[in-house]
C-alpha cells in the first residue's frame, strides 16, 4: 500500500471518536505515527488500541485544548516520544443549539475556548517544531457553518468562521517555513454531534426524529449523509505531498451542499 506519510508524526485532536478517529485511522494507514489527543482518555485509548492491533504506532494523550498549558504539554509529550512533529490536525470541537438572543458568557466562553482558542493554542504549541523542518502541515477543521447563515447556533458558526480566518493568517506566517496551513469545512456528518443537533433542532422546530437531519442532507447535491471517512480523505490529501502547493485555503467537503 502506498504510504505517503511514512515516517511522519501527526497530532490529531478530538480523535477519540467521530471525524477525529477517522482522521487518525486514515493518517496511520498512510504511514504516520499518530498522537491521538482527546479530552476523553478512554476514547483516545480505544482509537490507539485499534491502531495498535494493526501494527501502527500511536500514542493516547488526554488534553483539554481550551487549556493552553495542556496544548503545550501535548506537543512536548509527542516530541519526547518521537522527536518531531510533522502534522497537526485540529479537530476537537463542540456545538450547542440555543437562540442567539439567549446566549450568555456561559454559552459563548466554552464554544470559543474549544473551537477557536484550542486551534490557536495547538498551533502555537507545535510552531517551534514545524518551523525547524520544511514540509509540515496544519489542517484545521472548520465547518460549512463558517460560510452559511442560521440562527440556531450562531456562536458555533462564528467560532468556525474564526477558524477559517485564523487559517489564512497562519498560512501567511508559516509560508517562509514551507509549512502548509489549510482548513476543511465538512457538512452534515454522521456523528454523535449530528445526532444531538437533529434532536435539538427537531425539538425547537417541532419535527420528528430524523427530519431535521433529512432536510439538511437533502440540500447536498450528492444526496447522502456524509461519513467521517469522507472528511478523513480530504484531510489526508492536504497532509500529503500532493498538496504541497495548497495553503491558506478553506476546502468544502459537504457533498455539494455549499458551492462557493
Amino acid at each position: 500500500m502506498n504510504q505517503p506519510l511514512q515516517s511522519k508524526v501527526a497530532i490529531v485532536t478530538g480523535a477519540g471518536r467521530g471525524i477525529g478517529r477517522a482522521i487518525a485511522l486514515r493518517l496511520a494507514a498512510e504511514g504516520a505515527r499518530v498522537a491521538v489527543a482527546d479530552l476523553d482518555l478512554g476514547a483516545a485509548e480505544d482509537t490507539v488500541a485499534t491502531l495498535s492491533a494493526t501494527g501502527q504506532e500511536a500514542l493516547a494523550v488526554q488534553v483539554d485544548v481550551a487549556d493552553r498549558a495542556q496544548c503545550f504539554a501535548l506537543a512536548e509529550r509527542v516530541l519526547a516520544r518521537w522527536g518531531r512533529i510533522d502534522i497537526l490536525v485540529n479537530n476537537a470541537g463542540i456545538v450547542q443549539v440555543k437562540p442567539w438572543q439567549e446566549l450568555t458568557d456561559a454559552d459563548l466562553d466554552p464554544t470559543l475556548a474549544v473551537n477557536f482558542k484550542g486551534v490557536l493554542y495547538c498551533c502555537q504549541a507545535v510552531a517551534p517544531a514545524l518551523e525547524k523542518q520544511p514540509g509540515g502541515k496544519i489542517v484545521n477543521l472548520a465547518s460549512i457553518a463558517a460560510k452559511t447563515a442560521g440562527t440556531a447556533f450562531v456562536h458555533y458558526n462564528a467560532s468556525k468562521a474564526a477558524v477559517v480566518a485564523l487559517t489564512r493568517c497562519l498560512a501567511v506566517h508559516f509560508a517562509p517555513f514551507a509549512v502548509n496551513v489549510n482548513s476543511v469545512c465538512p457538512g452534515i456528518v454522521d456523528t454523535r454531534m449530528w445526532e444531538y443537533l437533529d434532536y435539538e433542532l427537531g425539538e425547537s422546530q417541532g419535527l420528528p426524529k430524523g427530519e431535521a437531519l433529512r432536510q439538511r442532507v437533502a440540500r447536498a447535491l450528492l444526496n447522502r449523509v456524509e461519513k467521517p471517512e469522507d472528511v478523513a480523505g480530504a484531510v489526508a490529501y492536504l497532509c500529503s505531498p500532493n498538496a504541497d502547493y495548497i495553503t491558506g485555503q478553506s476546502i468544502n467537503v459537504c457533498g455539494g451542499m455549499y458551492l462557493q
